[in-house]
């Protein structure tokens, strides 16, 4: 049975290749970002699928405005699996692709796939159509030989990834919850390494804090007449980021860097002259917790901290959140995990491990939801750069790889696979 899925998807280059050329063409930017949202993109989808005989199709489209045909879609496709007991496999990948940024920078048309030695170019190829296309090709070859997995395989194509999930799968938690049965799995092909052997289980809790500092303007050549919010500013900034490293210090080898990070980023504009003391102050903190530790536990630290301050200084500070998010680990030993390393070492011969992440994804709104979400593909990791790319080969692979998965009836099944290896 392995042996005849993993011949189709080797047959199926010139399909996934032409895919990869539609899905770009018809480009999914959020209208945040300039764009018109993922209508189209979808459309073509789901006109596509059906063309291939995948036509257990069903839309779930989050109203928005701003969007063409006012609406942002989310599309789910099932292929049923011959044992109901077993949980879905659920793979996520996303509809919605960042712009093309500075076209000078490319060496083509960002929106026109190129395709030379082994690779595709072109906006979206990577981040995230590799992943949609892989999900593609594995569901593809259950349907066109005719083989039910064991697992149900459910695809599920996402919008608004790229900006906050508002429209995507957050919105689906709060509105279609039902969607997802106790112990299904979630497989999000969306980061990865180049070798294939890193599968993501957990992110630090993130906090990006808004810090205002309101004191008193003055002529610079009298400031005892004013209450410099500058100065003040930047001494919190600095005793932010010491007192809350010391606080919060711990090490966690599944991540790298292995500790909390703490960093002052955006600062703005506060007066126009250079002879003027300010009475107004703004900068910002972008804060990656390893899970551990709590949001809530931080955000008091750091009023304890804008207190002193207040006091030195004579100023006002106000603390606010921009954007929080926290997440349970996806365990270890979960069924995803198992069945994912032992795929990875049964198809392509890779050792795989688990490790944690500084940065977001939607695989958090999954966990805080007890749903079992792990990142895995192999990623050459050229998302949102010019002359973004994808190797041909990893989307053939790791369609292979969650086929693998879908078959799996618990963790191994591994007798027939190596009888015919």
């Amino acid at each position: 049975m392995y042996r005849k899925i993993f011949e189709f998807i080797d047959s199926c280059e010139e399909t996934a290749v032409e895919l990869q050329i539609e899905l770009t063409k018809r480009p999914a930017v959020s209208p945040v970002s300039g764009g018109e949202g993922e209508l189209d993109k979808c459309l073509f989808l789901e006109k596509w699928l059906k063309e291939h005989g995948i036509d257990t199709l069903e839309r779930y489209d989050a109203p928005d405005p701003s969007a063409k045909g006012g609406v942002r879609p989310n599309l789910t496709a099932v292929i049923e699996g011959t044992n109901g007991a077993l949980p879905c496999f659920w793979i996520m990948s996303h509809l919605d692709v960042v712009p093309a940024g500075d076209l000078s920078l490319w060496n083509s048309d960002p929106w026109i796939v190129t395709r030379k030695d082994g690779k595709l170019t072109g906006r979206g190829v990577e981040d995230n159509q590799q992943g949609l296309v892989s999900s593609v090709l594995a569901a593809l070859a259950f349907v066109k030989l005719k083989i039910r997995p064991e697992h149900t395989l459910k695809l599920l194509f996402i919008a608004d990834e790229e900006c906050n999930s508002n429209f995507g799968i957050n919105w689906l938690m709060e509105n279609k919850r039902q969607l997802f049965k106790k112990g299904d799995f979630v497989l999000v092909p969306d980061s990865g390494d180049p070798a294939g052997e890193t599968i993501e289980i957990a992110e630090k809790n993130s906090l990006w804090l808004k810090v205002r500092t309101s004191g008193v303007q003055a002529h610079a050549a009298y400031p005892e007449k004013g209450r410099n919010a500058c100065l003040a500013g930047a001494d919190l900034m600095l005793r932010l980021r010491k007192d809350l490293m010391k606080k919060f210090s711990a090490r966690d080898s599944l991540f790298d860097p292995d500790y909390s990070t703490i960093e002052p980023t955006k600062k703005e504009a506060n007066v126009p002259n250079i002879n003027t003391i300010p009475s107004e102050d703004v900068f910002y903190m972008d804060i990656r917790l390893l899970p551990r530790y709590r949001v809530n536990d931080l955000l008091e630290e750091a009023r304890r901290v804008k207190l002193g301050i207040e006091q030195e200084y004579g100023v006002q500070v106000d603390l606010s959140i921009v954007q929080s998010k926290e997440s349970e680990a996806t365990p270890a030993d979960s069924p995803i995990v198992k069945m994912l390393s032992v795929a990875c070492k049964q198809v392509l011969g890779r050792d795989t491990r688990t490790i944690g992440i500084g940065g977001g994804t939607v695989a958090a709104f999954l966990r805080n939801e007890e749903i079992d979400a792990v990142g895995w593909c192999t990623l050459d990791n050229s998302l949102h750069q010019p002359n973004e790319y994808c190797v041909i080969k990893n989307m053939l692979d790791d369609a292979k790889v969650m086929a693998h998965i879908a078959a799996q009836s618990k963790f191994a099944m591994q007798s027939e696979f190596m009888a015919q290896k």
